[in-house]
């Protein structure tokens, strides 16, 4: 495997957990898909579609979001939210988030040194 291949591999590996603290974080109110794919990457945060979907529906079967469809339109749409689990585990995992942040910046530093 060639260095750039096998450091695509590994930032992809890295960005994996950080996507569900930012779509979790993006889901505060109603969204659908699309709209939360362009509130994303407005925001910095690049993430495929083919990523986007399968991760609404894996975090909707884990209980931490609710959907329903809004037919009123032309075209129904799947809005999602974070439900009361959602809600409470995205604040852990902001912490979480926050204190590795700090760890690794701290180590990161120590090993300039």
């Amino acid at each position: 495997m060639k260095d750039d291949e096998q450091l695509q591999s590994l930032v992809i590996d890295l960005r994996r957990g950080t996507l569900v603290l930012a779509v979790l974080s993006c889901l505060k109110e109603k969204k659908y898909g699309y709209s939360l794919l362009q509130d994303m990457e407005e925001q910095g945060i690049r993430i495929e579609a083919n990523t986007l979907y399968p991760l609404l529906r894996r975090l909707e079967t884990q209980g931490l979001l609710i959907s329903e469809w809004d037919t009123g339109e032309s075209r129904p749409r799947k809005y999602y939210i974070l439900s009361k689990r959602g809600t409470k585990l995205q604040g852990l995992l902001k912490e979480e988030w926050r204190r590795l942040s700090q760890e690794m910046e701290k180590f990161l530093e120590e090993e300039k040194s």
